[in-house]
């Protein structure tokens, strides 16, 4: 019987090479594939560094504010989750800290950036990340006992959406920590982008238009601030 041969022979040839290259070795023993992922984290960590050198330059110290966030929304208790990962800014933070949480996005290019670096500081594993739109989340009613959502609100076009939904996971004695940036805040992150050669676009409602939302549900809120931050806490009623 005659060999049977793929009909793809340019497909079948890419599917060799990777073959061989899983196989190859460097001088350490270490295989070719993992190399790659090992420059790629190294690359993405030089980008994470350079990024946030550049809002250093303009005086706004990104640690010391995604801190200052966590530090008025302890303690922390309970299953945790992120809503917007973005970059991974306070996602390293909270992993720092060593807490293992679950962290949404709905972009997959975003939260692998957050993915790498997190990696690069060997704590991959303290975090679930998961690509979910926060107007429709998966999780069951009342999962989460803190649900943290940074920077993200003005992201949002339809943020009471998103709220109705933190709303149905936070459990009872939960807390939803949200937190913006200031007028201050705003003016360097555009500083930022055009200097990136970028606009920052932002939706038409903010921190005050869903802090009044929450109100309207009962919530009592915690309101604290820097001059690049303000961060509202809100503890969910006792029904």
């Amino acid at each position: 019987m005659p060999e049977l041969r793929p009909k793809n022979t340019a497909s079948a040839r890419i599917t060799l090479l990777f073959g061989k290259l899983s196989e190859m070795r460097d001088e350490n023993g270490e295989g070719v594939e993992n190399l790659i992922l090992k420059k790629e984290v190294l690359e993405n960590h030089r980008r994470y560094l350079e990024r946030k050198n550049l809002y250093q330059s303009y005086g706004f110290d990104i640690d010391k504010e995604r801190k200052f966030v966590l530090d008025k929304a302890e303690p922390l208790f309970g299953d945790i989750l992120e809503i917007g990962t973005g970059k991974g800014h306070f996602t390293l933070i909270l992993a720092r800290e060593g807490y293992k949480f679950t962290s949404v996005d709905i972009s997959g290019e975003e939260q692998n950036i957050a993915r790498l670096n997190l990696r690069y500081f060997g704590l991959e594993d303290y975090v679930d990340f998961k690509i979910e739109n926060a107007e429709h989340l998966s999780f069951g009613d009342k999962s989460f006992e803190i649900i943290f959502s940074i920077n993200t609100i003005h992201h949002l076009k339809n943020p009471f959406n998103v709220m109705d939904e933190l709303v149905r996971l936070v459990a009872f004695e939960g807390k939803i920590v949200l937190s913006d940036f200031t007028k201050d805040g705003f003016e360097i992150l555009n500083k930022v982008h055009a200097s990136e050669g970028r606009i920052h676009e932002t939706a038409k409602h903010n921190l005050q238009d869903v802090e009044i939302y929450l109100k309207h549900q009962g919530f009592r809120i915690d309101r604290y601030n820097t001059r690049f931050q303000e961060i509202i806490t809100a503890y969910k009623p006792f029904l």
